[in-house]
């Protein structure tokens, strides 16, 4: 008797991967179904949510906070025991959370996919830069991404484009801003590489979506839809063919015979139960929840490695004011890197640095300062204008290495209104990280030296950045990893993880485009089985 199932290929996640997996298996005639914990929400009503929000350092707030689908600020979301509080900003929509990201999409570099080999620390993956080139190209001109066709994006002052590329970006950079204009010209001379950050906020008409007009809000939420968002290709799954399933939350992956998965369970908000069945499961539920769901279904973890290895680009800060007007807040609110040490021999010894031109609109941070020193009245507008102008902000990531005990597991303490558990994590910072900074704070005293400058804050501590690596690790060995180098489980042969949490190695660039890339590889792979 021929079995009948719900859908060829189940995806549990709308976000940037699993919309963009949804999409390219439902280009190719596969019957799909995406569940989403959260709701559609249209763009026009998250801009409102922001505008009436007296809370605007919190990325978290326009977007709806509910019992059953929380976002990770609620109190309630994450349990730490590490010394770190773990809280990156996550959310739960279709698109999910690439809507409040920035969009910066950068490659990794070969020598990233080859920690242990090359420089003896951490671990490698079982694939190579090559293996992913092509899949790269698919996941730029997905997302629109605008980027530089010559530079050496490893700040190693290659004359020529690095990492290799195969096919120009889809949309050319933007101009620099005369924020970025100014630090570069007077901070590279002292031998530091300016480099182009690679975005999804085109600056042309791309895939529907208007150039972008500079509004200088990406986080949040950009206002015009000019910065790529996973509702973008939710939207492109659905009118293939695929069916979209909001407030379903899976709490369970259901085994069968052959070690496969047979069905996923889940459950709404109003706590009635739903049980849908498929050849093929990809969970996209980020690097916190897929874990999670996997540790609650006991599957997919003979090596004990689920939920372990957890990884982020976890920064510190510099703000200072500059001896000249430079008119921060104009344009994208990130444009550009000082890399100088995103690779090199030094990784054996500590972790690379990125150091990233923050342009936001800086008045909130200056006038939250002023009034701590309780300037009020004509003397705070006065010093506002001024510090707004010279005000330099530089956000600092480390990589940190993959550790067993850095880990997530569902919460013993806190359930969603719907009765499933939320989040426990342990997280400490490393030594490879603590040595990375030490080298991260000389250049901080240069900046400040070159710029003429006084010192806002230097000393900000370790800071949350939002991009979770490690937690379902990928291997060439089922005995210590999760998946392999497909992304499919080495526990079951229909199971595929499109998460960043598979990654291997951390680097110190932002992981989408990687995961993107990632996910439309495996979304083919399983197009050829199913």
């Amino acid at each position: 008797m021929t079995t009948q199932y719900d859908a060829d290929v189940i995806i549990v996640g709308s976000g940037a991967l699993g919309s963009n997996a949804a999409h390219a298996l439902a280009e190719k005639g596969k019957s799909v179904i995406l569940l989403e914990t959260g709701n559609w929400i249209p763009r026009w009503k998250i801009v409102e949510n922001f505008r009436s929000s007296p809370r605007k350092g919190n990325h978290d707030d326009p977007y709806p906070n509910t019992p059953w689908a929380p976002v990770s600020f609620d109190p309630n979301y994450i349990e730490n025991t590490g010394s770190f509080q773990f809280l990156p900003g996550m959310l739960h929509l279709v698109g999910g959370t690439t809507w409040h990201w920035a969009a910066a999409t950068w490659r990794l570099l070969p020598n990233d996919f080859k920690m242990k080999t090359l420089y003896g620390v951490g671990r490698d993956w079982p694939i190579s830069y090559d293996d992913l080139e092509s899949w790269y190209v698919k996941a730029e001109y997905a997302l629109g991404v605008a980027g530089s066709d010559i530079e050496d994006q490893s700040g190693q002052g290659r004359k020529s484009v690095y990492p290799p590329r195969s096919t120009p970006y889809p949309v050319p950079p933007e101009a620099e801003t005369y924020y970025f204009q100014r630090l570069k010209a007077r901070i590279a001379p002292e031998g530091y590489h300016f480099i182009h950050e690679p975005n999804a906020r085109t600056n042309k008409p791309w895939d529907g979506r208007p150039g972008c007009s500079g509004n200088n809000n990406c986080m949040p939420v950009c206002p015009i839809g000019a910065m790529y968002s996973g509702d973008v290709h939710a939207r492109h799954a659905q009118n293939a063919g695929a069916k979209i399933i909001t407030d379903a939350t899976a709490y369970k992956l259901e085994k069968g015979e052959n070690g496969k998965i047979v069905a996923v369970h889940c459950r709404s908000s109003d706590n009635s139960e739903h049980r849908l069945t498929a050849r093929y499961f990809m969970i996209a539920a980020n690097g916190l929840e897929t874990p999670k769901l996997l540790l609650m279904s006991d599957v997919a973890n003979s090596s004990d490695q689920v939920g372990r290895n957890l990884m982020d680009h976890t920064g510190m800060g510099l703000q200072f004011l500059a001896d000249e007007p430079l008119w921060p807040g104009r344009g994208p609110v990130q444009q550009g890197c000082i890399f100088n040490m995103r690779d090199g021999a030094f990784r054996s010894e500590h972790s690379a640095i990125k150091h990233a031109l923050t342009n936001t609109v800086p008045n909130r941070a200056i006038t939250e300062h002023l009034l701590k020193k309780n300037i009020v009245g004509p003397e705070l507008d006065k010093q506002i204008r001024h510090m707004a102008a010279r005000w330099v902000d530089v956000s600092t990531v480390f990589e940190i290495l993959p550790h067993p005990e850095n880990r997530v597991q569902p919460s013993t303490t806190h359930k969603t209104s719907n009765g499933i558990p939320t989040l426990k994590v342990h997280y400490n910072p490393d030594e490879y990280m603590r040595l990375g900074s030490l080298k991260a704070k000389e250049d901080f005293a240069k900046f400040v030296k070159i710029m003429n400058g006084t010192v806002i804050e230097d000393n900000t501590g370790w800071q949350n950045r939002d991009h979770i690596m490690g937690t379902v690790i990928m291997g060439d060995n089922p005995r210590d990893s999760v998946v392999d180098k497909d992304c499919r489980t080495w526990d079951h042969s229909n199971l595929f993880l499109a998460t960043t949490g598979v990654f291997s190695s951390s680097s110190v660039v932002n992981p989408t485009l990687t995961g993107v890339a990632m996910a439309l590889r495996s979304a083919d792979i399983i197009a050829r089985e199913v």
